[in-house]
């Protein structure tokens, strides 16, 4: 028996079929192009109906998406999919897949943590939470070994923590969390540090402003240039209360650190758990773990294959 991931990210699509133990048999990475809406769902589809001709004995299909999966309607919201804010996706999958093999889609911040279940740093834990800083911010939370999802599946939009105070008109369209401490939210604040500074002379001031990215600001770090330091040193302490929020609401033996900024920001994990400590509930705090994927960009992918495991485990 087989099952197919399928990892859906803004500007790719990944597939690959897992045996049931965990080994990636095939695996496959196509770019959407711009393709949006309606093209994105036939890529999908095609993408689906060829594993399926090359691969025997398939049971169950998951897939991962970057935004919310109403698991009612079987419609997803990826913001960054236009034409993507109510699309019919189970739909056009259980269409290209044939009525005998189970569907299931998910968010992207579940996948992760259930990938990491399957075959990652949470591996035998059954309350974890996968910390995703990447573009954006997310939470994939596992609790009593289940993911947590919420009344309308929106559970772990952990960008719109409300970490500072008072409230700016710039956290509107993606929260105070993810403003100060997502890679774009480090950009923005790079930008705007560098439009205060009047005698800064550094690393990032041979870039425009408009160019910055969050790649830059940690190779500024590299080179110890103060403003990129400034920037991370505030990004650690949103890191760490956000770190110790999570910990005080869920008691979880583990945190696990994903995403691209998790990556280069690993390098912070002992700065993170210090200032953790500070704001978390003592007992707690002095428990958990806090870790780096062991999967990486694949965490999604993982996730999406065990998510068509657990369903043909369930009849």
């Amino acid at each position: 028996m087989a099952v197919i991931g399928l990892d859906l990210g803004g500007t790719k699509l990944a597939g690959a079929v897992f045996s049931t133990d965990g080994r990636i048999i095939l695996k496959e990475t196509l770019l959407l192009e711009k393709r949006k809406g309606k093209e994105v769902g036939a890529l999908i589809q095609e993408q689906v109906k060829k594993i399926l001709n090359s691969t025997t004995d398939v049971k169950a299909i998951g897939i991962s998406i970057p935004g919310i999966s109403f698991s009612k309607r079987g419609t997803v919201w990826a913001p960054n999919i236009p034409g993507w804010e109510n699309y019919p996706l189970l739909n056009d999958i259980q269409i290209a897949a044939g009525k005998k093999i189970k569907v299931t889609i998910d968010s992207d911040r579940a996948c992760y943590i259930l990938g990491e279940v399957w075959q990652g740093a949470a591996t035998g834990c059954k309350d974890a939470i996968f910390l995703a800083v990447g573009t954006g911010i997310g939470a994939g939370i596992l609790v009593n070994g289940e993911i947590l999802r919420g009344s309308n599946d929106i559970a772990g939009a952990i960008g719109w923590l409300a970490l500072d105070r008072p409230f700016l008109e710039k956290y509107i369209s993606c929260g105070c969390f993810e403003f100060y401490a997502s890679g774009e939210g480090l950009a923005k604040v790079g930008k705007e540090f560098l439009q205060n500074e009047i005698n800064y002379e550094g690393v990032l001031n041979t870039k425009k402003e408009d160019h910055i990215t969050a790649y830059d600001i940690f190779e500024a770090f590299k080179e110890k240039d103060y403003l990129a330091e400034k920037v991370l040193r505030q990004a650690v302490e949103f890191w760490g209360m956000t770190t110790a929020n999570l910990v005080s609401l869920f008691n979880p033996e583990k945190i696990i650190f994903g995403g691209g900024v998790f990556g280069p920001a690993l390098q912070f994990l002992d700065d993170i758990l210090k200032e953790a400590k500070k704001w978390a509930q003592p007992i707690s705090i002095n428990q958990v773990k806090l870790e780096g994927s062991m999967l990486g960009n694949d965490a999604g992918l993982y996730g999406a294959g065990y998510l068509a495991l657990k369903q043909t485990m369930n009849g």
